[in-house]
Protein backbone atom coordinates (compact mmCIF):
# COMPACT_ATOMS: atom_id res chain seq x y z
CA UNK A 1 0.00 0.00 0.00
CA UNK A 2 2.89 2.58 0.98
CA UNK A 3 4.49 1.79 -2.40
CA UNK A 4 1.46 2.56 -4.53
CA UNK A 5 0.97 5.54 -2.42
CA UNK A 6 4.52 6.65 -3.26
CA UNK A 7 3.69 5.37 -6.87
CA UNK A 8 0.78 7.65 -7.86
CA UNK A 9 2.59 10.97 -6.29
CA UNK A 10 6.03 10.00 -7.75
CA UNK A 11 3.62 10.08 -11.21
CA UNK A 12 1.76 12.93 -10.26
CA UNK A 13 4.26 15.15 -9.58
CA UNK A 14 6.41 14.39 -12.55
CA UNK A 15 3.84 13.87 -15.37
CA UNK A 16 3.18 17.82 -15.27
CA UNK A 17 7.06 17.95 -16.04
CA UNK A 18 7.05 15.51 -19.26
CA UNK A 19 4.78 18.50 -20.93
CA UNK A 20 7.08 21.36 -20.24
CA UNK A 21 8.96 22.49 -23.33
CA UNK A 22 12.24 23.19 -22.99
CA UNK A 23 12.83 26.95 -23.35
CA UNK A 24 16.48 26.89 -26.36
CA UNK A 25 19.08 28.98 -24.33
CA UNK A 26 21.60 28.37 -27.20
CA UNK A 27 21.71 31.00 -29.90
CA UNK A 28 22.59 29.61 -32.97
CA UNK A 29 24.76 31.75 -35.40
CA UNK A 30 24.01 32.22 -38.91
CA UNK A 31 26.84 29.69 -40.73
CA UNK A 32 28.23 32.01 -43.27
CA UNK A 33 29.87 29.81 -45.91
CA UNK A 34 32.96 30.80 -47.55
CA UNK A 35 32.31 28.11 -50.20
CA UNK A 36 29.01 29.90 -51.17
CA UNK A 37 31.21 33.40 -51.32
CA UNK A 38 33.75 31.83 -53.42
CA UNK A 39 30.97 30.83 -56.00
CA UNK A 40 29.50 33.83 -56.13
CA UNK A 41 32.46 35.85 -56.41
CA UNK A 42 32.92 33.32 -59.31
CA UNK A 43 30.06 33.39 -61.13
CA UNK A 44 29.76 37.47 -61.06
CA UNK A 45 32.86 39.29 -59.64
CA UNK A 46 31.63 41.01 -56.52
CA UNK A 47 28.62 39.05 -55.91
CA UNK A 48 30.81 37.14 -52.98
CA UNK A 49 31.41 40.17 -51.25
CA UNK A 50 28.05 41.10 -51.57
CA UNK A 51 26.96 37.98 -50.02
CA UNK A 52 29.29 38.55 -46.87
CA UNK A 53 27.84 42.26 -46.58
CA UNK A 54 31.04 44.19 -47.95
CA UNK A 55 29.41 46.19 -49.93
CA UNK A 56 32.32 49.10 -49.92
CA UNK A 57 34.85 46.32 -52.09
CA UNK A 58 32.15 46.17 -55.14
CA UNK A 59 33.44 49.34 -56.28
CA UNK A 60 37.12 48.56 -55.91
CA UNK A 61 36.78 45.42 -58.09
CA UNK A 62 35.02 46.98 -60.49
CA UNK A 63 37.13 50.05 -61.06
CA UNK A 64 40.13 47.45 -60.78
CA UNK A 65 38.73 45.15 -63.80
CA UNK A 66 37.99 48.58 -65.96
CA UNK A 67 41.54 49.71 -65.06
CA UNK A 68 42.62 46.40 -66.72
CA UNK A 69 39.82 46.21 -69.96
CA UNK A 70 40.83 49.76 -70.65
CA UNK A 71 44.66 49.36 -70.83
CA UNK A 72 44.56 45.49 -72.32
CA UNK A 73 42.25 47.33 -74.55
CA UNK A 74 44.89 50.17 -75.82
CA UNK A 75 47.66 47.36 -76.39
CA UNK A 76 45.22 45.38 -78.30
CA UNK A 77 44.73 47.99 -80.59
CA UNK A 78 48.19 49.19 -80.64
CA UNK A 79 49.65 45.93 -81.47
CA UNK A 80 47.17 45.32 -84.03
CA UNK A 81 48.97 48.81 -85.84
CA UNK A 82 52.26 47.45 -85.42
CA UNK A 83 51.14 44.05 -86.65
CA UNK A 84 49.64 44.90 -89.93
CA UNK A 85 52.28 47.54 -90.46
CA UNK A 86 55.07 45.07 -89.94
CA UNK A 87 53.42 42.39 -92.57
CA UNK A 88 53.26 45.61 -95.08
CA UNK A 89 56.56 46.08 -94.66
CA UNK A 90 57.96 42.84 -94.21
CA UNK A 91 56.24 41.10 -97.13
CA UNK A 92 57.12 43.78 -99.19
CA UNK A 93 52.86 44.65 -100.55
CA UNK A 94 52.31 47.00 -103.44
CA UNK A 95 48.74 47.57 -102.25
CA UNK A 96 48.76 50.73 -100.29
CA UNK A 97 46.87 50.16 -96.82
CA UNK A 98 45.52 52.63 -94.36
CA UNK A 99 48.24 52.53 -91.82
CA UNK A 100 50.07 55.88 -90.47
CA UNK A 101 53.03 53.79 -89.29
CA UNK A 102 54.04 51.93 -92.46
CA UNK A 103 56.30 55.01 -93.19
CA UNK A 104 57.13 56.59 -89.69
CA UNK A 105 58.89 53.23 -88.48
CA UNK A 106 61.59 50.85 -89.95
CA UNK A 107 61.11 47.57 -90.26
CA UNK A 108 63.41 47.25 -87.05
CA UNK A 109 61.04 49.19 -85.18
CA UNK A 110 57.94 47.82 -86.14
CA UNK A 111 58.80 44.28 -85.02
CA UNK A 112 59.98 45.66 -81.34
CA UNK A 113 57.20 47.93 -80.98
CA UNK A 114 54.90 44.77 -82.56
CA UNK A 115 56.69 42.45 -79.36
CA UNK A 116 56.46 45.53 -77.49
CA UNK A 117 52.48 45.79 -77.15
CA UNK A 118 52.03 41.86 -77.39
CA UNK A 119 54.41 41.66 -74.15
CA UNK A 120 51.77 44.39 -72.78
CA UNK A 121 48.98 42.49 -73.87
CA UNK A 122 49.34 39.29 -72.36
CA UNK A 123 50.65 40.76 -69.01
CA UNK A 124 46.91 42.76 -68.86
CA UNK A 125 46.17 39.31 -69.42
CA UNK A 126 47.78 37.80 -66.51
CA UNK A 127 47.16 40.44 -64.30
CA UNK A 128 43.03 40.19 -65.59
CA UNK A 129 43.11 36.31 -64.07
CA UNK A 130 45.52 36.98 -61.32
CA UNK A 131 42.75 39.57 -60.21
CA UNK A 132 40.02 37.39 -60.89
CA UNK A 133 41.59 35.32 -58.46
CA UNK A 134 42.31 37.11 -55.66
CA UNK A 135 38.50 38.48 -55.90
CA UNK A 136 37.30 35.05 -55.17
CA UNK A 137 40.41 34.43 -52.09
CA UNK A 138 38.89 37.69 -50.73
CA UNK A 139 35.48 36.35 -50.49
CA UNK A 140 36.45 33.07 -49.04
CA UNK A 141 38.71 34.36 -46.62
CA UNK A 142 36.09 37.37 -45.44
CA UNK A 143 33.53 34.52 -45.53
CA UNK A 144 35.59 32.79 -43.19
CA UNK A 145 36.34 35.70 -40.69
CA UNK A 146 32.41 36.70 -40.93
CA UNK A 147 31.48 36.50 -37.23
CA UNK A 148 34.78 37.01 -36.27
CA UNK A 149 34.14 39.57 -33.00
CA UNK A 150 36.45 42.58 -33.15
CA UNK A 151 35.59 44.17 -29.94
CA UNK A 152 36.33 48.09 -28.32
CA UNK A 153 38.42 46.69 -25.59
CA UNK A 154 41.22 45.80 -28.19
CA UNK A 155 44.03 48.44 -27.91
CA UNK A 156 47.58 48.89 -28.43
CA UNK A 157 49.80 51.93 -26.68
CA UNK A 158 53.35 52.59 -27.97
CA UNK A 159 54.90 55.21 -25.52
CA UNK A 160 58.44 55.63 -25.23
CA UNK A 161 60.09 54.92 -22.28
CA UNK A 162 63.73 54.80 -19.79
CA UNK A 163 65.29 52.17 -17.82
CA UNK A 164 68.63 52.11 -15.96
CA UNK A 165 71.02 49.49 -17.55
CA UNK A 166 72.78 48.40 -14.38
CA UNK A 167 75.55 46.43 -15.99
CA UNK A 168 76.82 49.55 -17.74
CA UNK A 169 75.55 52.03 -15.42
CA UNK A 170 73.78 54.03 -17.91
CA UNK A 171 69.90 55.12 -19.10
CA UNK A 172 69.11 52.55 -22.16
CA UNK A 173 65.37 54.35 -24.31
CA UNK A 174 63.34 52.92 -25.87
CA UNK A 175 60.01 52.10 -26.84
CA UNK A 176 57.11 50.09 -25.09
CA UNK A 177 54.13 47.98 -26.46
CA UNK A 178 51.27 47.61 -24.39
CA UNK A 179 48.88 45.01 -26.04
CA UNK A 180 45.40 44.91 -24.01
CA UNK A 181 42.54 42.48 -24.71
Amino acid sequence: MKILILVLITAGITTPLQAQTAIETTIDKEYHSPKKASIYSAVLPGLGQAYNKKYWKIPIIYAGFGTIYYITRANTLEYRKFLEAYQYVANKDTIPINNEYVHRYSQQQLMLGKNHYRRNLEIGYIVGGAFYILNIIDAAVDAHLFNYDVSDNLSLNIEPIMLRDPIANRHVTGLGFTFKF
